[in-house]
């Protein structure tokens, strides 16, 4: 009979460069995305639209044009009849990474998926031009979550994604504009398409409308689990349970990189004392922590306060709100899940 509740904490995965590479892929949850998957709202046209460029662009193929440097390249874009990037801009839970895997899924060829976060993390590991030459010869590199709130990150992105649209990769991406920033006051577009330069005439924009499809028509918000939860909780094989300040602290000792194989074999999680994160850096990293969960679909039953209190209003105003926000909606559609494994 199990005595005490496995816990993340205890857990202390090392490095792994290998690794690194070989999780550049869709994530467990997108595991079977496909374009005949994705279930576009009927309300919302774009939806419609965006799985169709996407399927225009997964089936395109390689670059055809001779590799003989990034200038080139840019100059002969407007005379191809597909985009050489495809750049998916919306709100949280539209359905953009699904169409972003869809399309990593149904492209041909040497192909690799990631965050953006993973791509830097790799970029770190293996240094800049370690990353590069891994990367190179691909023929489709996914970016998923593309961020444009750390300068020096951007930079590295912008480098990076140059130098594989130069070997002859087409490049996908995706990114968050915030909610009640659509339509006419949309800046998501045209700051990644500034930020990234000259490769901006790469992109075709494809603008994807809608509310996020985690909470539409979803019961109201799961209240803070009991004790008694979490307690039946940790009794069950593959169930972690940490205290949250605990875990908090021990995030700060694993490189990000990392929380992925934290969670290895890992089939729910749980969090007690759940309370307002303290500052920025814990947040951020909390961030990371939910989005990995998100990837691997984990139920969280979590006790405390709400999770809507994790992240104070000066966090929610600043210049990582999109990212805060997009942890609140996956946590919630996690503790979701966990309410309907319970019952």
């Amino acid at each position: 009979m199990r005595t005490q509740a496995d816990r993340l904490v205890d857990r202390h995965p090392a490095l792994d460069r290998t690794r690194l590479l070989d999780d550049l892929v869709p994530p467990p949850r997108f595991s079977e995305a496909r374009l005949s998957t994705y279930r576009p709202d009927p309300a919302q046209p774009s939806q419609i639209e965006a799985r169709d460029h996407v399927g225009r662009f997964s089936s395109a193929g390689a670059l055809t044009a001779p590799r003989r440097g990034l200038g080139r390249l840019l100059g002969r874009v407007q005379e191809d009849p597909e985009p050489r990037g495809l750049y998916l801009d919306g709100g949280f839970g539209v359905g953009k990474t699904h169409l972003l895997a869809a399309a990593w899924h149904e492209a041909a060829g040497r192909k690799h998926y990631g965050t953006f976060v993973e791509y830097t993390q790799l970029a770190g590991a293996l240094g800049f031009r370690g990353a590069v030459d891994a990367l190179r010869g691909a023929d489709l590199v996914c970016i998923d979550e593309f961020e444009l709130d750390d300068p020096g990150d951007t930079v590295l992105m912008a480098r990076l994604l140059r130098e594989l649209a130069d070997s002859g990769a087409r490049l996908a991406a995706t990114s968050n504009t915030l909610p009640g920033s659509l339509g006419s006051d949309r800046f998501a577009a045209e700051d990644f398409l500034r930020e990234i330069q000259a490769l901006g005439r790469l992109f075709e924009v494809v603008t994807v409308d809608g509310d996020d499809y985690r909470h539409r028509g979803a019961p109201p918000t799961p209240e803070p689990a009991a004790p008694a939860d979490l307690a039946a909780l940790a009794g069950r094989p593959g169930a972690t349970v940490d205290d949250f300040a605990d875990l908090c602290a021990h995030l700060a000792t694993v490189h990000p990189s990392r929380y992925g194989a934290l969670l290895d074999g890992v089939t729910e999680v749980g969090w007690s004392g759940v309370a307002p994160v303290p500052d920025q850096n814990v947040a951020l990293r909390l961030v990371v922590l939910a989005d990995r969960m998100y990837d691997r679909a984990l139920p969280l039953t979590a006790g405390g306060e709400p999770l809507s209190a994790l992240f104070d209003e000066a966090m929610l105003r600043g210049g990582y709100r999109k990212k805060y926000l997009r942890a609140l909606s996956r946590l919630t559609a996690l503790a979701r899940e966990a309410g309907s494994v319970a019952a």
